[in-house]
C-alpha cells in the first residue's frame, strides 16, 4: 500500500470506482452462492467478502486480485467440516471460522518463513485435474437443489447415487426455475455480448452487461417467487438474511477440532495460494508489473484471520472476479477496498429484498461458474506431449472424483512426486563424441561424431542425487566392459546443477574402481556452485584424472588423435 498510495490521482480513482461498482454487483450473488455451497447461512459470503478484501488492500502485491469466497475452496470447506459438525448447526460454523483462521495461520507463517516456493509441488497438471474434477463434483453437488430434493456424498459416485434415489421425489417447479436460470445464465455467459455488440452497443460495456447476467436471474427469479407464492408451493428460498455488518467471532479453541482441521486447513492454504498466484502473475504481466509470492502469502494470510475474526471462512483471490476487476479498469488495491464497501452497503440495505431469492437460482450460478473451470482438453494434450503429466492430470482427476477433494489433491501430489523421483533416478546419460570441424560434442547416437577407443566422453543430463547415483556408475561399469582399450573416462558435467553426498560417495567409488583398473576419470565443464562443493571434500583431492574448463579441451589433451582427419568417424 505505501508504493501504490503515495502515486494515487483521481484518474486512478475512476478507474477503480467503476470496477469496484462492476464487481460489487458481481460479487453479491457469488458470496451467496458460495456460502450455500459451503453449508454455511448465506449471510456467511457477505462476511467473507469484507475484512478480507481490507487487509488484502493494505498487504497484497497484486494491483488487480480481487479477494473472497471461490467455488473449490468452498467445497473443500463443506468437505472439511462435514466430517466434525453437522451442517446447519451453530458447531459448523465455529468449525468453518476455526478453519479460516488455521489456514491464515498457516499462510502467514510460511510467508514470514518465505515458503512461496512450495507452490511448485503443485504441477500444472495437478491443479489443472484437480479444478476440472472440483468443477464437476460442485456441479453435481448442486443438482439436488435445482432438483429441490436431498443428496448427499463427497464422491461423484456417491452423489450421482444419491440423487438417483431421490429422483421422483424431484420438485418439478423448482426444476423448471433451475433449467430456466441455468440455460439464461450460459446464454449471457456466451451469446449476450456478441448480441449487444451487433446491436451498436461498445465491446466494453458489452461485456459489462454480460457480466451482470447473475445478478438479472437473481432479480427476475426473486420478483416471480414474491409474486406468484412460489414459496407456498414448495420452492426453496434463502429466507431472512441479517442485516447489519459482519459480526466479531472467535475460533473455536478445541485441541481435538484443530487436529481434525489441520490437514484440510494445510491442502486449502496450499490450493487457495496457487490458484491466487497463478491469477495474480497472469494478470500482472498484463501490465509489466509483479507480484512477490511470499508477500501473497502474508496478505492471504491476514485476509484469511481476518475472515475468522468477522464470521467468515475461507477465501482466496477468485479467477473470475479478478479478471472481472482488470478488464473494468482497476488500477490498485484501493478497488477491493471500494468492493469491501459495496458489499457492506448490500448487507445492511439490500438483504431483506434477498428473501424470496429462489436456492434454485443460487445453484444455477454455482453450477454456470464452476463448469467453465472444466478443462478436459488437457488429457489429450499431455497425452500428446508427456505421459507422465498425463498420468498425473488422470490420476488427480479420478482420485478426487471417486474419493473427494482432500485426497484427490493429496493423490496427485504423490503420483507428481513419485514420477519425478522414478524420472530423475533413470537420467539420460548420452555417450558423445567431437562433430568434425567444431569444438561441439553431440550424442553418438544422434550425429556423425568423432571418438577414440581409448576415451569415453559421458554427458550426465540430470544433477546427481541419491536416487541416480547408482545408475551412473553402472552406466560407467557397462562402458568400462565394452572398451577393453580404454585409458579415460570423461563426465561432461554441464547439465549437473547439484551433487548430494549419496552421489558424491558413487563418484568416489567410481574413481577408485577405475583407478584399480588403470584408467583415469576426469571431469568437464563443471559449474561453479558444483566445484565450490566437491572443494569442501577429499575427491578433487583423490581424483587420479584432471577437471578440465571445456569438454574439447580434455579430449585434445587426453586423445589428441581425435582431430586428426583420417580417424574414422562414429555413425549410427
Amino acid at each position: 500500500m505505501l508504493d501504490w498510495g503515495r502515486r494515487y490521482d483521481r484518474e486512478t480513482f475512476v478507474g477503480d470506482g467503476v470496477a469496484a461498482l462492476i464487481v460489487t454487483i458481481m460479487l453479491i450473488p457469488q458470496s451467496l452462492a458460495y456460502a450455500l455451497l459451503a453449508g454455511l447461512p448465506p449471510e456467511v459470503g457477505l462476511y467473507a467478502s469484507v475484512a478480507p478484501l481490507l487487509l488484502y488492500a493494505l498487504f497484497g502485491s497484486s494491483r488487480v486480485l480481487a479477494v473472497g469466497p471461490v467455488a473449490v475452496v468452498s467445497l473443500m470447506t463443506a468437505a472439511a467440516i462435514g466430517e466434525v459438525a453437522a451442517a446447519g448447526s451453530p458447531a459448523y460454523w465455529s468449525a468453518a471460522i476455526t478453519l479460516a483462521f488455521l489456514s491464515g495461520a498457516m499462510l502467514l507463517l510460511m510467508g514470514l518463513l518465505r515458503l512461496g516456493f512450495l507452490a511448485s509441488f503443485l504441477s500444472h497438471p495437478v491443479i489443472s485435474g484437480f479444478i476440472s474434477a472440483s468443477g464437476l463434483l460442485i456441479a453435481a453437488s448442486q443438482l439436488k437443489t435445482l432438483m429441490g430434493i436431498k443428496a448427499e456424498g463427497h464422491s461423484l459416485l456417491a452423489l450421482l447415487t444419491s440423487l438417483a434415489r431421490q429422483v421422483q421425489d424431484t420438485h418439478l417447479l423448482t426444476l423448471v426455475v433451475g433449467v430456466l436460470a441455468t440455460g439464461f445464465l450460459f446464454w449471457v455467459r456466451k451469446g449476450l455480448k456478441p448480441l449487444l455488440v451487433r446491436w451498436g452497443v461498445g465491446a466494453k460495456a458489452a461485456d459489462v452487461i454480460a457480466k451482470t447476467g447473475p445478478v438479472a436471474a437473481i432479480a427476475v427469479t426473486t420478483g416471480l417467487a414474491w409474486g406468484l407464492g412460489w414459496q407456498e408451493q414448495g420452492v426453496k428460498i434463502v429466507g431472512t438474511i441479517p442485516q447489519g455488518l459482519p459480526p466479531f467471532t472467535l475460533p473455536k479453541w478445541d485441541p481435538a477440532l484443530w487436529k481434525s482441521l489441520l490437514l484440510p486447513a494445510l491442502l486449502i492454504s496450499v490450493v487457495g495460494f496457487v490458484e491466487s498466484v497463478s491469477v495474480g502473475q497472469t494478470l500482472a504481466a498484463k501490465r509489466r508489473q509483479r507480484i512477490e509470492p511470499d508477500q501473497e502469502l502474508v496478505a492471504l494470510g491476514a485476509s484469511n484471520l481476518s475472515a475468522a475474526f468477522t464470521g467468515g471462512f475461507p477465501v482466496t483471490g477468485g479467477f473470475a472476479r479478478s479478471v472481472v476487476n482488470f478488464d473494468a479498469g482497476a488500477r490498485t488495491p484501493a478497488a477491493g477496498v471500494y468492493t469491501a464497501a459495496g458489499i457492506t452497503l448490500a448487507s445492511l440495505l439490500l438483504t431483506p429484498a434477498l428473501y424470496f431469492l429462489p436456492q434454485a437460482t443460487l445453484a444455477a450460478t454455482i453450477i454456470v461458474a464452476v463448469l467453465s473451470l472444466v478443462d478436459f482438453g488437457i488429457l489429450k494434450r499431455t497425452w500428446v506431449y508427456s505421459k507422465p503429466d498425463f498420468a498425473a492430470v488422470a490420476s488427480t482427476l479420478l482420485a478426487t472424483l471417486a474419493l473427494g477433494v482432500e485426497a484427490g489433491l493429496v493423490v496427485g501430489v504423490g503420483v507428481s512426486l513419485a514420477l519425478y523421483l522414478f524420472r530423475t533416478s533413470r537420467p539420460h546419460i548420452a555417450t558423445v563424441g567431437l562433430v568434425p570441424g567444431t569444438e561441439h560434442f553431440r550424442n553418438v547416437l544422434r550425429h556423425r561424431v568423432r571418438v577414440s577407443p581409448r576415451l569415453v566422453s559421458l554427458r550426465v543430463d540430470e544433477s546427481l542425487y541419491f536416487a541416480n547415483a547408482r545408475c551412473l556408475e553402472d552406466r560407467v561399469n557397462d562402458a568400462v566392459a565394452a572398451l577393453p582399450a580404454l585409458q579415460h573416462v570423461v563426465l561432461q558435467c554441464s547439465a549437473i546443477n547439484d551433487i548430494d553426498a549419496s552421489a558424491l560417495e558413487s563418484l568416489e567409488a567410481i574413481e577408485h574402481r577405475l583407478r584399480d583398473a588403470g584408467i583415469t576419470l576426469n571431469l568437464s565443464e563443471v559449474k561453479g556452485p558444483v566445484m565450490d562443493r566437491l572443494k569442501r571434500s577429499d575427491f578433487l583431492k583423490d581424483l587420479g584424472g584432471k577437471v578440465f574448463l571445456t569438454h574439447y579441451q580434455a579430449v585434445v589433451a587426453l586423445t589428441p588423435e581425435v582431430l586428426d582427419e583420417p580417424f574414422p568417424e562414429h555413425t549410427h
